[in-house]
């Protein structure tokens, strides 16, 4: 199994990095620029090519082999760093980002998108079921731990580590992983599909007809809800209360990524000793709702006269837990869900794996997305109370799904 794991920890921590750049930089460079919460939280449109992974997925189910499709998207994400390198961030007097730049951050998207049905239809085919736990604990923690270097990281580095060169170490790590992927014994051992399945045409009754997938499919689109609005506007809002770039990069960009590992790692520890994914899915979430419960409240406090987030008060200390503590929850969240999604495609025929895996996971992307993007809309129309009010109320659905799941997931 080691022989399996080692190469896709690698893969998985390269995908992670254009996530954590524009989730962990882009977000607190707009705002510390004076965007408003709505231009910030329609920043994440720039994650769209993510959404349309149903495109090109069944093209790696049928056309050449994961370990082409693998090394030659990874590779192209070493060109888009590479041309990023060549252009600054922001011109003189300018407080978004130029249009060149986002073009080419669009294109850092597809590039992950690709690569990501690629890596996932890799990991699909290659684990046994008594893999699952220990495999999806590798992809979420090497996926965050990618996304901290290239978040958090960042934060800390950028006054010393330039825009120029920080791009090309990220195009020199991408064709380093590149060439991995070509080279990887594991990956060289892929079937190709058979010929017979090149012409077969996919449909969504056939992606939908595998058992227990409209159910995943459901669960997935809602679990996240109500946590990602919130870990989207906490940090913000602290931003708002004095906290300073710097220290909100070390909190939620290593911090509280740091958490995140660690709970995706007890997450597979848990699996891995038998325990049930969906059993464990409801302890995690009862949990998670009295942590967002707890941040509400906080919230709710930091807008009295006597708050304060200078170094050494409790409200600082509560806030830094606060983060920890959900980011903890999400990362165990996460590596359960992501197994449970796994599970639900390897019980999907084998010429429908890459694309079903796709379907599920697009759908997740899409929960995150949905609040994610519409958090500052919320938050500047509605305030940040009444916000967090439906992001706890939001965080309560999944718990109501899991009483209707079918026994194939079990």
């Amino acid at each position: 199994m080691h022989g399996k794991l080692l190469p896709l920890a690698g893969l998985y921590l390269v995908q992670g990095l254009p996530y954590g750049l524009q989730s962990g930089l882009l977000p607190i460079l707009l705002r510390a620029r004076g965007l408003s919460l709505t231009r910030v939280g329609l920043a994440k449109g720039l994650y769209a090519p993510w959404l349309l992974k149903l495109v090109w997925a069944p093209l790696v189910d049928r056309r050449g082999s994961p370990r082409a499709w693998l090394a030659l998207s990874t590779a192209a994400l070493g060109l888009v760093c590479g041309l990023l390198a060549a252009l600054p961030p922001a011109q003189g007097g300018q407080a978004g980002l130029p249009a060149t730049v986002v073009g080419l951050l669009l294109l850092l998207n597809l590039g992950a998108a690709v690569q990501d049905v690629a890596l996932d239809t890799v990991a699909v085919q290659l684990l046994e079921p008594a893999e699952l736990g220990p495999g999806n604990t590798v992809q979420v923690v090497a996926y965050k731990l990618g996304a901290a270097l290239a978040g958090g990281g960042l934060l800390a580095l950028l006054p010393t580590l330039t825009w120029p060169l920080l791009f090309l170490l990220l195009a020199a790590t991408y064709w380093l992983a590149a060439t991995l992927a070509w080279v990887a014994p594991m990956l060289r051992q892929l079937p190709w599909p058979p010929p017979s399945e090149h012409t077969r045409r996919t449909q969504l009754q056939d992606l939908l007809a595998a058992p227990g997938t409209l159910w995943t499919a459901g669960f997935v689109l809602t679990y996240k809800l109500g946590e990602q609005g919130a870990s989207g506007l906490f940090p913000l809002f602290l931003l708002d209360h004095g906290a300073s770039a710097p220290d909100l990069g070390l909190w939620n960009g290593v911090g509280a990524v740091a958490c995140s590992i660690t709970g995706s790692s007890l997450g597979g520890a848990l699996l891995a000793r038998h325990w049930q994914s969906l059993p464990l899915l409801r302890s995690v979430l009862w949990l998670r709702l009295w942590g967002l419960a707890c941040q509400t409240a906080l919230l709710f406090h930091l807008d009295t006269p006597a708050a304060s987030l200078e170094p050494g008060t409790v409200l600082r200390g509560a806030a830094l837990l606060s983060l920890c503590l959900q980011h903890f929850l999400g990362g165990l969240l996460t590596t359960v869900t992501f197994t449970l999604m796994m599970r639900c495609s390897q019980l999907a025929p084998r010429a429908l794996q890459a694309t079903h895996y796709s379907l599920l996971a697009t759908l997740e992307l899409l929960g995150k997305l949905l609040l994610g993007a519409l958090a500052g809309i919320l938050a500047d129309g509605l305030g940040p109370h009444p916000c967090f009010a439906v992001f706890l109320a939001l965080s309560a659905l999944p718990l109501l799904d899991l009483g209707l799941a079918p026994s194939t997931l079990t």
